[in-house]
């Protein structure tokens, strides 16, 4: 593209031009800003140039006016210029201002929203506190009632207190009076053991003539005061005399001496055993009870057996076609239940408890009738002496207690020296085990310790063969020990996997005598043979715990066992 160049105009009409030219623009910005002209006018009025603008009006024309004019058209031009920048700046003030009024109507109608929503929590907060207050009232008036009620408790329990301590008092003094007859009588039976003792001193007697002596029906007495010696005698491998004289305390029973009753001395059990079945099957599994089970044992007729455990009930079971079926449940202890005995009618449970004493129920009663209280400490072993009305108890705190069930009385106590953890008895002799690791025989008509048997360690139970030659015990040392009574034979049973669960793990006898039975802490019942300790069988798949007792019906048909997860298996070969 070529380039013109355009010659300015000669002389002073380019001035003459430039104002036209001028002039055309001043008239089309004045179409187009003519609003803003007319402000701009106003604004002028009112200041400084527009005085000094009126002044060079009045002066008269010349080269010196025309000068002025084009100063003040220039002037002009910038002003509108500034104008424009202005306006512009003024349409962007307006937009802001229009976006903020928009915020602020935005602003205005979220706290309207707001306010509305603060109308509404407060009426909330008007029914919460009216529903409060509601509340309260309900509340001020249960406190009354409350008040009320916990008066009247503490009335009650005042009340209680003083027939408790009128209840204490009256057997206090039926105590008193029933220890102060028992010492008149003691005192008199000491009286005439003492003259016997001194006739006796003076006749030579032997051993034919010990054996073959009748025994005394009286009562057990106290031992008379001497001095201090040594309370028993080891037993050794020379000692068979003293062995057989264990076996006659035990068989003196059988002669006829028994102070029992007629009726209770001809009742015998209906079904006897002639030869125990080695059972090899699980019949019938349950969980018993609540908590653990701690002891079981089968009645005389073997259809009935009861159960014992940590949550102070003992539950009678009816035994019919390889069934255990719940027949009733005798409570009334207060804490868990140790040993459980029948008596030879079946119609009698005794029960050696956690809370210090020993509890007798009929099985068709499920309140105690007798409670014997005089331990300080747990009862472990509960036994019937030869007839219902005679009972043997004993305790960890190192004492057996004989017992008179019709005056609900202790009549003797024994000292044995050590934690007793379980006992077998006949009518004038009892055998306890010991934590010590000893076996005791206890005479009970003197109330004296007459042999003392090592065991293998701790002894946890103890059982009396059918025919009372043959004693079982049960020991620490995951081991059974067999004691021949009529001499000084010893058998160990041992097996592998056999482990002694705890301090009270019970063993039996068959009702036959031929075979031995323990629980293990596998879960495990291993049953020997008596004849030459061989292990006849271990039955398993059952318990999930360990085997704390076990018993073998006086059929010889069934054994169960009762671990301490509550469950109880029954096992026969059938």
């Amino acid at each position: 593209m070529s380039c013109v160049a355009v010659k300015p105009p000669s002389g002073g009409r380019w001035k003459v031009d430039v104002i036209r030219q001028l002039k055309r623009r001043d008239q089309r910005q004045h179409e187009a800003f003519s609003d803003l002209i007319r402000h701009y006018s106003r604004m002028l009025e009112k200041s400084s140039i527009s005085a000094g603008f009126l002044r060079t009006a009045r002066v008269p024309s010349g080269p010196e006016s025309l000068s002025q004019n084009d100063r003040l058209k220039t002037m002009t031009g910038e002003l509108a210029c500034q104008v424009v920048a202005l306006q512009q700046e003024l349409n962007i003030k307006q937009k802001v201002l229009e976006e903020q009024q928009s915020r602020l109507a935005g602003a205005q109608q979220g706290a309207s929203g707001a306010q509305a929503e603060e109308q509404a929590l407060q009426a909330r907060a008007a029914g919460v506190q009216a529903a409060n207050a509601g509340l309260k009232r309900e509340y001020d008036a249960l406190l009354l009632l409350h008040a009320a009620a916990d008066a009247r408790v503490r009335a009650e329990t005042q009340r209680g207190a003083e027939l408790l301590e009128d209840v204490i008092r009256h057997k206090q003094q039926a105590a008193a009076r029933l220890n102060s007859a028992n010492e008149r009588r003691s005192r008199a039976r000491q009286v005439t053991l003492q003259k016997d003792l001194r006739a006796a001193q003076e006749t030579p007697i032997t051993m034919d003539t010990f054996l073959n002596s009748p025994v005394s029906t009286s009562p057990p007495t106290d031992p008379p005061e001497r001095a201090h010696t040594r309370p028993f005698r080891s037993a050794s491998a020379s000692s068979p005399r003293i062995l057989t004289s264990i076996k006659e305390l035990f068989e003196r029973k059988r002669r006829g001496n028994s102070v029992c009753s007629v009726d209770q001395e001809a009742f015998r059990p209906g079904r006897v055993c002639v030869s125990a079945r080695v059972p090899v099957r699980a019949r019938h599994s349950l969980d018993a009870h609540e908590q653990g089970i701690n002891a079981v044992r089968f009645s005389s007729s073997s259809d009935m057996l009861a159960t014992g455990g940590t949550d102070r009930v003992i539950k009678l079971w009816d035994v019919q076609a390889g069934q255990l079926n719940h027949r009733g449940t005798l409570d009334g202890s207060a804490e868990g239940i140790t040993s459980i005995e029948f008596d030879q009618t079946g119609f009698k449970v005794l029960a050696a408890s956690y809370d210090k004493s020993a509890l007798l129920w009929r099985i068709d009663d499920s309140v105690p009738k007798v409670t014997l209280t005089g331990h300080s400490r747990k009862v472990t072993a509960a036994r019937f002496r030869g007839c219902p009305q005679q009972v043997v108890t004993g305790s960890a705190d190192r004492t057996l207690k004989l017992w008179d069930l019709q005056k609900a009385a202790c009549v003797s106590t024994l000292q044995v020296f050590s934690y007793c953890s379980d006992l077998v008895c006949s009518e004038n002799a009892v055998i306890s085990g010991h934590f010590d690791g000893q076996i005791r025989l206890w005479d009970t008509r003197t109330a004296s310790c007459t042999l003392e048997l090592p065991a293998q360690g701790k002894v946890t139970s103890l059982d009396l063969c059918s025919d009372l030659r043959q004693l079982l015990s049960c020991c620490r040392d995951d081991c059974l020990q067999l004691l021949d009574l009529r001499g000084n034979n010893r058998m160990t049973l041992r097996a592998e996997g056999f482990k002694c669960g705890s301090d009270s793990t019970k063993a039996v006898f068959s009702p036959d005598g031929r075979y031995a039975a323990a629980g293990s802490a596998d879960g495990g019942v291993y049953i020997w043979s008596v004849t030459n300790g061989d292990l006849q069988t271990c039955l398993s798949g059952k318990h999930s715990a360990s085997i704390s007792a076990v018993s073998w019906s006086l059929s010889g048909d069934y054994v169960v066992s009762v671990d301490k997860s509550r469950r109880a298996v029954l096992w026969s070969d059938i």
